[in-house]
């Protein structure tokens, strides 16, 4: 399906289970939220998007600790937990997907231009997953990336 068929259907999902739906954005920068605001009828369910680039913003807004952006880094499936959970805490909603990864260029050997975390947590808990993109292009793996999420999104509304 394309960007803006996900897009569509999570709206109409969403809806149709009276449900809500957050995103905590790092390396994508707000393009889940775009995606999903891009559809008529999104503010029945959209609630807020953060976008939470710097360790200080998801810290202050969503809640991460510090601590687990020492241990880990801000690319991690730790903090990726932490992001879709604090999100969905302070938006009060139903569902929240986070996004932290290295669009590029550049990277590390231990954490590669393309890799991606994130986190969906709903009602009944948390999952994180880590994706390898590959080093693709910062506008090819920030696009996989937003499409990626949009997917969690809607295999979570069945």
């Amino acid at each position: 399906m394309t960007e803006s068929g996900d897009a569509a259907e999570i709206v109409e999902r969403a809806t149709r289970a009276g449900l809500t739906l957050t995103t905590a954005e790092s390396c994508t920068g707000g393009m889940v939220s775009a995606a999903i605001t891009d559809i008529a009828g999104s503010s029945a369910v959209f609630e807020r998007g953060f976008v939470t680039y710097s360790n200080i913003a998801k810290t202050e807004m969503i809640g991460v600790a510090p601590a687990t952006l020492d241990a880990h880094g801000a690319v991690s499936e730790e903090v990726a937990r932490e992001m879709a959970i604090g999100a969905r805490g302070a938006a009060r909603a139903d569902l929240a997907v986070s996004i932290t990864g290295i669009a590029g260029p550049g990277g590390s050997e231990f954490k590669p231009e393309g890799r991606v975390c994130f986190g969906l947590a709903t009602p009944e808990g948390t999952q994180t997953e880590t994706i390898e993109f590959g080093a693709l292009g910062r506008a090819q793996v920030r696009r996989a990336a937003r499409d990626h999420a949009l997917g969690l999104l809607l295999r979570a509304l069945g």
